[in-house]
C-alpha cells in the first residue's frame, strides 16, 4: 500500500512546480495553517497545486512518511520538500522563499 501511496506522491511532486498537501483546497482552507500558507503563495502570485489531505486518508498519512515530516501542510517546490506552516513563514518574512522561487524560476524579480 505505502509504495501505491508514494507512487502517487511522487507523481503529484514531479508533474507540478508547486505542490500544497494541506487540509482543504485553495479556495476553501479547513485549518488555520494551511490558510497561512495559502495566502502567502496567493501574495506572491505562484500558481500551486493544492492536494486536500482530507479526503484521502491514505495520502493524510502516507504524506507524513514520505517526507518524514509530522505535519499538514507541506509544500513542495521542483520536487522538494520545503517544510510547514511554520517554515514557509519564516523564509517569507525573511524573504527567503521569494528567493528560492526567483531562483528556480517561479517567481518573476
Amino acid at each position: 500500500m505505502e509504495n501505491v501511496i508514494f507512487d502517487r506522491i511522487k507523481k503529484d511532486i514531479e508533474s507540478n512546480d508547486v505542490v500544497l498537501y494541506m487540509k482543504g483546497t485553495a479556495v476553501f482552507p479547513q485549518c488555520g495553517f494551511s490558510a497561512a500558507v495559502v495566502q502567502i503563495l496567493s501574495q506572491l502570485g505562484v500558481q500551486f497545486k493544492d492536494i486536500n489531505v482530507l479526503e484521502d486518508s491514505d495520502i493524510r498519512a502516507g504524506i507524513k512518511d514520505f517526507a518524514k515530516w509530522p505535519t499538514i501542510p507541506q509544500l513542495y517546490v521542483k520536487g522538494e520538500f520545503v517544510g510547514g506552516c511554520d517554515i514557509i513563514r519564516e523564509m517569507y518574512e525573511a524573504g527567503e522563499l521569494q528567493e528560492m522561487l526567483q531562483e528556480k524560476g517561479l517567481l518573476a524579480a
